[in-house]
């Protein structure tokens, strides 16, 4: 079972299955980052002709009247 921990008005822990904390984010509709949802977009061509692209977000929940996705800062101390 998962465990939700609030630890802010707009940010909350989830435990996942394996007992690892996940860090998640609210936001109001309105005040949805402008990569919410899509996979990933064409974001042109480089200097050598390769195409690039743009990750967006793709996952997240809906909760107290809030869109929860994962903590940007959260992934980043792994990297």
């Amino acid at each position: 079972m998962n465990k939700i921990k609030f630890t802010s008005k707009t940010t909350l822990t989830l435990t996942n299955q394996h007992g690892y904390p996940v860090k998640y984010k609210g936001y109001l509709i309105g005040d949805l980052p402008p990569r919410f949802g899509f996979k990933e977009k064409f974001d042109g061509q480089d200097d050598d002709g390769n195409d690039k692209f743009k990750e967006g977000i793709y996952q997240w929940f809906n909760y107290k009247g809030l869109t929860w996705v994962i903590d940007k800062d959260h992934w980043s101390k792994f990297l």
